[in-house]
Formats: C-alpha cells, structure tokens, sequence
C-alpha cells in the first residue's frame, strides 16, 4: 500500500523511526495484543454459546438451559475483566508511554545545537511535544495490537462462518479487496488535509501562547481586540482545513457503510431463505448474523487503520523534524581549574549567507582573574558574543580559545560549558519555590549555601518572606518585583559556582546602592573571570578592562 505521495520523509525512513519508537512501548503493547486475543477467543465462544442456548431452548439440542446459560454468563464475566485489563493498561501504561516519550524528545531538543535564530514558535513545539506524541504513542500501543485482535477476529469468524455456509462466507470476504483498493485513494488524499490541519492547530496554540505571555505589553498598546481578531483569523483557517477534510472522511465513510450495509442484508436474505427450506434452525440463523457483524466489523476497523496510519506518519514526520538539528559534541564535561580565561583569535560570525556579520575579525582576551565590560550599541553583537562564549554557536572565521595556567589553549566546545556560570538578560526565574530556583544552580546546596548565596546577591529578603526558601513563585518570578527576581538569578548563578562568569544586563533593574554592593560581593573573589554586558557606567569603574563593540 503507497501511504507516502510527494511527502517530506520516506516510508521506509518512518517506519525505521515508528520501531525505534515502539522499543519504548513494547510491554504495553504487548500487553494489549493479549488481552485482545484474548477477548476475541471469548466473542467467538459468545457466538457458540448463545447459538447452543436457543437451539436448547427451541428444542433443536439435547442440554440443559441452565447450564447453557450459566456457561453464557461466565463468559459475560469474562468478558468484563479483559474490558477492566484494558482500560487499566490503556490509562496507567499509556500516560507512563507518552511521558517516556516526551522525556527522550525534550532530551534530544535540549542536546541539540542551537541554530542562532529559533525555526518553530514555541507553540509550535508545545504543540508537536503533545498532541503528535500522544497520536504515536497510542498508535504503538493501542491501534497496532489492536490490529492483530482484529485480524484474529476476522479470520476466527469467517472459518466459523466458513463451516456452517462456505458460499456466505466467500461472498462476504470476496468484499474486503474493494474496501481495499478505495482506502489507497483515501490515504494519499487524507494525509494531505491531515498535515494542513495539525499545522493550523499549531498556529493556534502559537497565537494562544504569546498572547497569555504578553498580557501586560498587549494591555498597554491596547491591543485587546487586535490579539482576539488575529486568534479568531487563524481559528477560521484551522475549522476551514477541519471542514475540508471532515466532508472527504464523511464522503469515504458513506461509501463504505453502503457497501457493509449491503453485505449484511445478503447475509440475512441468505439465512432468511435457508431457514424457510428448513436448512438451518433458529439458533443458526443468530449465529449466521452474529458471525456476519464479526467479519464485517475487524473489516471496519481495519478501514480505520487507513486513517490512524494517515494520523501516525504526519505526527512522526512532525516529531522527527524537531530531531532534525544535529547533537552538540557529546562526551564528558572537561573541567578547568581556576582561574581560565578566554581568549578570542580573528573571530566572525553570521546568522545565514548573505547577511553582515554581526562580529567582524573580532580578537579579544578576557584574561584569567579579570573582570570585564562589554559596552556596544543595540545589534551590535553583544548578545551573539556571550553565544560564542559559552559555545551555544561556532564562528564560521576564527575561533574562540578557553586556556587556564596548567590548561593550554584549546577551541571552546559544548563539553566546556560547565566552565561558565550565566546570567541573561530579563527575569529568568522559573515557576516553583525559591528553593527550586536555587537548587538549578548546585542540586547539592544547602540551605546555609543557598542562604549564603542570597547575602551575597543582596537578596536578604528571602529570609524575611513569611514562607522563606519556599515561598512560590509563579511564572517568571510573579509576585516579586524585577530586582528582586534579578538578584535571585544571581544568587542561583553563585551557588554554580564556576571559574567564568557572564552577565548580560543582569543589574539593569537594581537601584545604585543595591548595585554597587552586589558588584563588590561579586568582585570580591579574585579567582573568577567576571564579564559583564552593560550600559551601567556603575559598572564599568569596577572593571579591569572593556570591550566596546
């Protein structure tokens, strides 16, 4: 079956992906292949047991009708605990599934190395990290086994069928091809529409997200009703894709409901007129319709796989797009006792061809011990230089050194950036207790580093809060003011503790008596490389030396 037209991976690329995949969903899997094999053995004793009561009943057998429906009721009881089984491996296993999944997905994103400039909205991704992989996971877990229960379904009801009327049952299968052949059409064309619309729903979520993240700057330009209307533009684009590919699934599914519904009323005609020829009794002709509505329904459910696979290759595709991005250089941290310094030789940088370089044939020390002022104007490159630094980007001219006093030069790589502690621009808090904030920066601290740390970041408050070290913070650090997150930020940077220290602004929000107590703390160890990103004159007197861009 051709499941891939023009698309952007191959059908043997996504399928190598969905298996690896699948190694991480394989008991729940297989779990759900058991208890669906499982429940189709008892569907198909249903059949025979309630065939054999009312032909006890009728007269037709020789039997007891208690224990013919005794044996009835203990597969209904049967029936119930598979049913319970499912739901429990569905719901507990399943959640535990996608958050594995999820888990190795942000890994890899978070190992990755950074393009310079962001590809995908974060709705984007938020997007692709929860609904496409739901949408594998449980295709793995739950369709898959599914199919094998249903193509044993299907195969145990037409030889059933198969020996109480051979001609039927070749009639009702001699079907399935047609079916077969219609869904080739329906998978080329529903992928299509199926991509269209995942790709709207991010642009949903993307609207969404920056909206709620900007409230205040949204409230202050008034721009209420121009956020609503650019939420309401692209909610028309998604339910336009939704309708479109809704009419075709309903168009399909019409042709092929005719197309069961047709059979079926062959199989009762056929029953119907046996039973006047006195060929078969009562009780058969239930199992003839019973046996009829099992082949046809693993038939319809394996219509729906056209549909599931439609759903699962564009949410892989989706999936293995953020994968895209090679790993940065992997291996173990290369340590360098301080003081280290870094040293920049004929370094230039680019974000794409064709654009100015943002740093020209820059050469520059930042000698061990030193602390240093990196002034510039807006564009000027200040940001792509700390980038540079702590090897989040590669100069495409140059290159950018790291040395300490027994260490020699070598080329800065990803395995040095736990030689660096930074500290960006803005409110960088998390949303969670203090305490959580602080412990990013050493797992290992204690309270007495963590309040320790906060003395020396000015940032004694903490200890006068009602709930202390535990006290929440909401996203980006709401309920306190700008300093304060500010001073917390470097309070997590100090419990890092590393030889280099990078500061982007990161006393933009602090009052003159508050900044020059921090910068004294800060400078009190002469064993660190302090650089700091600044328009502060404040800062520049306590510098060594300064970089202007």
């Amino acid at each position: 079956m051709k499941i891939l037209h023009n698309e952007k991976y191959g059908a043997r690329v996504i399928f190598k992906w969905l298996w690896t995949a699948w190694k991480g969903n394989r008991w729940q899997a297989i779990l759900n292949a058991i208890l669906g094999l499982l429940s189709v053995g008892v569907s198909l004793l249903s059949v025979w047991a309630i065939q054999r009561a009312i032909d006890v009943a009728a007269g037709a057998r020789e039997g007891n009708i208690y224990w013919a429906v005794g044996v009835m009721g203990a597969l209904i009881l049967v029936d119930f605990a598979i049913s319970i089984s499912q739901v429990w491996v569905r719901n507990i296993l399943g959640v535990k599934a996608q958050n594995k999944m999820q888990q190795r997905l942000l890994d890899r994103l978070l190992r990755s190395e950074w393009q310079g400039k962001e590809l995908r909205h974060s709705g984007d991704v938020m997007n692709r990290l929860e609904t496409d992989v739901k949408t594998v996971v449980n295709f793995l877990a739950e369709t898959l086994p599914s199919t094998l229960s249903t193509l044993a379904l299907f195969f145990g009801a037409f030889f059933f069928l198969f020996s109480m009327d051979r001609l039927l049952a070749v009639v009702i299968v001699a079907m399935i091809p047609v079916f077969i052949i219609f869904s080739r059409i329906y998978i080329r064309k529903m992928r299509s529409l199926t991509r269209e619309v995942r790709n709207s729903d991010s642009e949903v979520q993307s609207v969404l997200q920056e909206t709620v993240q900007n409230r205040m700057l949204i409230k202050t330009l008034e721009g209420d009703s121009a956020m609503v209307e650019k939420l309401e533009t692209t909610q028309s684009e998604l339910r336009h894709k939704v309708v479109k590919r809704t009419m075709f699934s309903l168009f399909s599914n019409l042709i092929l409901n005719f197309g069961f519904a047709l059979g079926y009323l062959v199989a009762f005609l056929w029953a119907a007129l046996r039973m006047v020829d006195h060929t078969l009794s009562f009780g058969g002709m239930t199992a003839f319709l019973q046996l009829v509505n099992k082949i046809q329904a693993p038939a319809r459910s394996l219509t729906k796989l056209a549909p599931a696979f439609v759903g699962v290759f564009t949410a892989a595709e989706r999936l293995m797009e953020l994968e895209e991005n090679p790993l940065e250089e992997q291996g173990e941290p290369e340590k360098i006792a301080a003081p280290c310094g870094v040293r920049l030789e004929d370094v230039t940088y680019q974000y794409a061809d064709g654009d100015q370089p943002v740093i020209d044939n820059l050469s520059f020390d930042f000698l061990p011990g030193t602390c240093t002022a990196i002034l510039g104007e807006t564009g000027s490159g200040k940001t792509t230089l700390i980038r540079l630094l702590i090897a989040l980007i590669h100069p495409q001219k140059g290159q950018v050194l790291i040395y300490g006093k027994d260490t020699p030069p070598r080329a800065i790589s990803a395995l040095h950036r736990c030689n660096f502690v930074y500290v960006p621009q803005g409110n960088t808090l998390m949303s969670g207790s203090i305490r959580d904030n602080l412990l990013l920066g050493d797992p290992d601290a204690t309270e007495e580093d963590m309040l320790n740390a906060l003395r020396m970041s000015c940032a004694e408050f903490v200890e006068e809060l009602p709930e202390g070290l535990d006290t929440i913070c909401m996203e980006k650090g709401g309920g306190l003011s700008e300093g304060q997150c500010q001073r917390i930020s470097i309070a997590r940077a100090l419990l890092r503790n590393r030889p280099i220290m990078l500061f982007d602004e990161a006393t933009s929000a602090l009052d003159p008596e508050t900044e020059r107590r921090l910068l004294k703390n800060i400078l009190s160890s002469n064993n660190k490389t302090i650089i700091f990103i600044t328009h502060r004159l404040a800062v520049v007197d306590y510098c060594d030396q300064t970089l202007k861009l």
